[in-house]
């Protein structure tokens, strides 16, 4: 009888916590606490006493002895006088305050915003979070009530759903226009967070680290954009071609053979804008033909000589033509005028 007696008072109370859990009630069954009894609490721990499901006296971390003068709330709320040695009933809470890294975030469906460059948009993004329990009373009263214990995977499709509504605020509201998200990822993350952590709040929770790892357009819409990149490239190859052109005129001069290489290498410049063309165009438009290739001779008769003369000018200006070699090329291209 006196050991079954002795098995109803508890005089321990410790938590040895498991990876992902924020808060633990012990489970006291009908035991009741006895006055002096010992309570450890370890590091990146906070333990609550609770009357009538409202928090009354909090432990941080160390090893307590419990009388009433460690627990005056509860003490107070339960009409103890300072000569109170007597066995007690009340609900003791663990929490855990330490923060709880490497979460996934992703948006389960696109999000429509308002894009400064395209209008109406459809975004998917996802990344990385990380919170830890900022004050116990909300979370107490709104996670915790009278479950025996919350955990980072029963909270997690709650906080994804407030971390993709604060999205659509913060991409709204942010006024990047999408094709420089990319260079501005970190300002965005900032402003997403700003919003997490107002959401978070509410649950007592704070959002320590928010980091957007990636923002895309659905397939079809990053198709449509693709194209329309093509054709702005297919715009400049005229630019690109004439580049091509003098770097080929440059190296000709310099290789064994000098000018003898030149029309070579006009013409291989002209062919490599000609087929760089015809393979752009074919991302955004149908088939066609491939027209024959120009020969080297056939690119360098097509030149306008005299632009082939200033550039060959521009050649003995930097001593990579002699003087002999410019007026005998100058006087051949003058011959086909006549």
């Amino acid at each position: 009888m006196l050991e079954f007696l002795k098995k109803q008072f508890v005089d321990v109370i410790e938590w040895l916590e498991q990876p992902g859990q924020l808060a633990w009630r012990v489970p006291f069954a009908d035991h009741e606490i006895q006055t002096g009894a010992q309570l450890t609490v370890r590091e990146t721990q906070m333990a609550a006493f609770l009357n009538e499901g409202k928090l009354a006296d909090y432990f941080g971390p160390g090893l307590h002895r419990l009388t009433t003068a460690n627990l005056p709330i509860l003490t107070d709320l339960k009409n103890w006088d300072k000569a109170f040695n007597s066995p007690f009933k009340s609900d003791v809470v663990f929490f855990s305050m330490k923060e709880h890294l490497g979460l996934k975030w992703g948006t389960a469906q696109p999000i429509t915003v308002r894009d400064a460059e395209f209008g109406a948009m459809r975004l998917r993004a996802f990344g990385t979070y990380s919170f830890r329990i900022a004050e116990l009373e909300p979370f107490a009263s709104r996670l915790l009530g009278t479950l025996g214990e919350v955990s980072v995977a029963s909270l997690e499709p709650q906080l994804r759903a407030a971390i993709q509504t604060a999205i659509a605020t913060a991409l709204g509201g942010s006024g990047i226009p999408f094709l420089d998200l990319a260079s501005n990822q970190q300002k965005l993350s900032d402003q997403i967070k700003i919003e997490v952590d107002k959401t978070f709040a509410q649950w007592g929770l704070g959002c320590l680290s928010f980091y957007v790892e990636n923002v895309s357009l659905p397939e079809e819409v990053q198709a449509h954009l693709d194209k329309g990149s093509s054709m702005r490239v297919i715009g400049d190859l005229d630019r690109y071609t004439k580049f091509q052109t003098a770097e080929a005129i440059e190296k000709a001069a310099g290789q064994e053979g000098g000018l003898a290489g030149l029309g070579a290498g006009i013409g291989a410049a002209a062919a490599l804008g000609g087929a760089m063309s015809q393979s752009l165009a074919g991302v955004v438009s149908a088939p066609a033909a491939a027209p024959a290739p120009a020969t080297p001779a056939a690119a360098a008769a097509d030149e306008d000589p005299f632009a082939l003369i200033e550039k060959l000018h521009k050649l003995v200006t930097i001593g990579a033509l002699s003087q002999e070699e410019f007026d005998a090329k100058k006087a051949e291209l003058l011959a086909r005028i006549k």
